[in-house]
């Protein structure tokens, strides 16, 4: 889940060819973006400390270092004649965070930090920050437009929502152009499936395929905003091209709200399969909205999400290699 930053000025002429350095760009995203962008022809460095990322997930034309985005000197290096840097690097699990908000204050925020001063250094004029739209909290408004006030309710939002105002400050202190996309729910193949805490549209697509009961949280009414993977990238890509957007938030979602037992439903529809429901109601599912107003996303880099849940659900099942061998059981 997650906010990104895009530094961009009304007169920059962008060459067909660009350099970008990704950071974080191992992981779900980071690496769908940098395979995108090689494959574009595009010069493209990551910089992982494969904490959560995985180097085989990288094209092989992907320039890979592994390293600390908090470490200067190496950024340094890697910056050299560098476009545009998309930030991706950060701890992610917001129930991780409960148990360690100093570490995620330490990577997320001083990760953002240390990544502008060596930006600074080095003369690189832009960046895009991926936020996230846990910044918002409860919002009684949905869907949630990015003029609503963020009301984070944990160590992970609230290191997202500090490192979109540090990367903004700090950008405008020293001529870096910034921009923070605010990206809500992103699944897609190949994402991350840990033991504890596993993002809800894989553990679940896992748990109707074994046969599994499927935990619900609450009463499974609780909304979110589920987008592919792919349209993500799209957005990405239009941040770092993008004029007129500097200093800007940007929410990146579907626009669609969609409630947990509607996802189950949905599952259940792809996969050909019944699921047991289980709904533990002394766990709430966090706040019980949350969906995004993507109208500035549409305007500012003519984003249009392309691909419904019921295809992205689809294409999962045909490209994660993880379900294969369930699928033939």
């Amino acid at each position: 889940m997650t906010f990104i930053l895009l530094l961009v000025s009304p007169s920059m002429s962008y060459d067909p060819v660009m350099r970008f350095l990704v950071t974080g760009g191992a992981g779900f995203l980071g690496s769908a973006l940098a395979n995108k962008l090689v494959q574009d022809g595009h010069h493209v460095h990551v910089l992982d400390d494969l904490s959560n990322g995985q180097q085989s997930r990288l094209h092989p034309a992907v320039t890979f270092t592994q390293g600390d985005v908090d470490n200067i000197p190496l950024l340094w290096s890697l910056l050299y004649d560098v476009d545009c840097v998309y930030h991706l690097a950060a701890r992610v699990s917001v129930a991780q965070s409960v148990m360690h908000p100093r570490d995620y204050n330490r990577v997320n925020v001083g990760g953002a930090v240390s990544l502008m001063e060596a930006m600074r250094d080095t003369g690189v004029r832009r960046v895009v920050f991926t936020s996230s739209g846990a910044v918002y909290g409860y919002q009684p408004q949905q869907p949630v437009h990015e003029d609503a006030t963020p009301h984070p309710d944990s160590p992970y939002a609230v290191s997202k929502w500090a490192a979109e105002q540090y990367i903004h400050t700090i950008g405008a202190l020293w001529g870096i152009e910034t921009v923070a996309l605010r990206i809500f729910n992103a699944y897609g193949p190949n994402q991350s499936l840990p033991l504890s805490h596993a993002p809800v549209i894989p553990r679940f697509l896992q748990q109707a395929l074994t046969g599994g009961s499927v935990v619900i949280f609450g009463d499974g009414e609780q909304t979110r905003d589920f987008v592919y993977v792919t349209d993500v990238v799209q957005a990405l890509w239009a941040a770092a091209t993008a004029v007129h957007i500097n200093r800007s938030n940007i929410n990146i979602g579907s626009g669609v709200e969609l409630s947990m037992r509607a996802l189950v439903d949905e599952v259940e529809l792809v996969t050909g399969r019944s699921v047991n429901r289980i709904y533990n109601q002394e766990k709430q599912g966090g706040v019980p909205r949350l969906a995004a107003d993507i109208s500035c996303a549409r305007d500012r880099l003519h984003f249009e999400p392309s691909v419904p849940l019921a295809e992205g659900l689809r294409r999962i099942l045909q490209e994660d290699v993880r379900f294969a061998p369930i699928k033939r059981e």
